[in-house]
């Protein structure tokens, strides 16, 4: 197992931060599809499990908690950043602060919700698609991407919604997270020939392939790359 880190590596890890940091600020904004009222970050979020499926087909499960754990602590910063600036008194003359605090300011509960779901869906993605890769030695990537993303999106619904709408009827909050991880998981299969040709392109630059053997799950173990 080599333990230096590529350029594309670094880049795709970037990117796989970015969209996760993008999706929050994205989530303000409510938007309304064939009647569907779904967050902005929809449009943006699959993309952080479209990647995340590239790091764990292509550089395996140890390689790709160690960006999920990037990942979580580069949110976990933004968010804190964001809080302390909301905080600061704005200018006399500037009087869009309201806007600026509407877009920045994360209700405690919210914020706990995305992080936790966040971390534990994209652990079990990553998770899924490198056990269904050992299985099937490398076979069959479209069948583990969809399984596997569809495995990630749904537990962090599961953690997201309850938590961040505590008190909803149960019949709206069940509606909302069909909704969204359909959407998600829809968009991720009309998108899988560009990820399927994008990780060929990775595997054959990298000259990396890795099926997962004999290592350890524990999401803690972030050092074990």
């Amino acid at each position: 197992m080599k333990k230096d880190l590529s350029p594309a590596f670094v880049l795709v890890s970037v990117f796989f931060t970015v969209c996760l940091i993008a999706s929050n600020l994205f989530a303000t904004k409510i938007f309304s599809l064939a009647g569907i009222n779904l967050p902005g970050a929809v449009v943006i979020f699959p993309i952080s499990y479209i990647l995340n499926d590239c790091l764990a087909e292509v550089w395996g499960y140890r390689k790709a908690r160690l960006i999920i754990w990037t990942g979580f602590l580069m949110n976990l910063f933004v968010v804190l950043a964001a809080q302390l600036v909301v905080w600061l008194p704005p200018a006399s003359f500037w009087d869009a602060a309201p806007h600026f605090n509407y877009v920045f300011s994360m209700a405690p509960r919210v914020f706990i919700a995305s992080l936790l779901a966040f971390l534990a869906g994209s652990t079990m993605n990553a998770y899924v698609l490198s056990r269904m890769k050992a299985a099937s030695q490398g076979k069959y990537f479209a069948v583990r991407a969809i399984v596997s993303s569809l495995a990630g999106e749904v537990l962090d619904s599961a953690i997201f919604m309850p938590i961040a709408f505590f008190g909803t009827p149960v019949k709206i909050l069940l509606g909302m997270m069909v909704a969204q991880v359909s959407f998600k998981v829809l968009y991720e299969i009309v998108i899988l020939p560009v990820t399927a040709r994008f990780v060929a392109f990775l595997k054959r630059v990298e000259n990396e392939d890795v099926i997962d053997g004999k290592i350890s799950y524990n999401p803690f173990k972030i050092r074990d790359i």
